[in-house]
């Protein structure tokens, strides 16, 4: 007990997706099928990462980290490490970090509005990972 994970490293990634398998089932997720990136801009080492989340009927299908361009995603959400950390931490509503320009998103808007309800639910699920920014 007591482990915490890096964010953003392999660890925290294979972490991540335990919870999520775990806590959100299928109906929680409105069997959904789509994918997002999350884009990491300036991140403290200077790079950009990206998280891409892909569901198929509403179970998480695949998680990838990495670094540089993302693969194709049907919504791709770019802003600065420190937004997506307040975020994880619970310390900002990531719709509302969207609504203030913090957040860009890419994507069908009025499909993303109706995944807002999924997207908090995933977000709830990172920020209870114990992890050091």
């Amino acid at each position: 007990m007591g482990e915490d994970f890096k964010y953003l490293t392999p660890e925290w990634r294979d972490e991540a997706e335990k919870r999520l398998r775990a806590e959100l089932t299928p109906e929680k997720m409105n069997r959904i099928s789509s994918s997002m990136s999350n884009i990491y801009l300036k991140c403290p080492d200077g790079k950009e990462r990206y998280l891409l989340f892909r569901f198929k009927d509403g179970a998480i299908e695949e998680l990838l980290l990495g670094e540089g361009e993302p693969p194709e995603a049907e919504f791709r959400i770019s802003g600065d490490y420190e937004v997506f950390a307040k975020i994880s931490r619970a310390e900002l509503g990531a719709q509302k970090a969207l609504m203030t320009g913090k957040l860009k998103l890419k994507g069908n808007m009025i499909k993303a509005l109706k995944l807002a309800a999924v997207a908090d639910r995933l977000n709830k699920v990172l920020a209870k990972i114990p992890a050091r920014y």
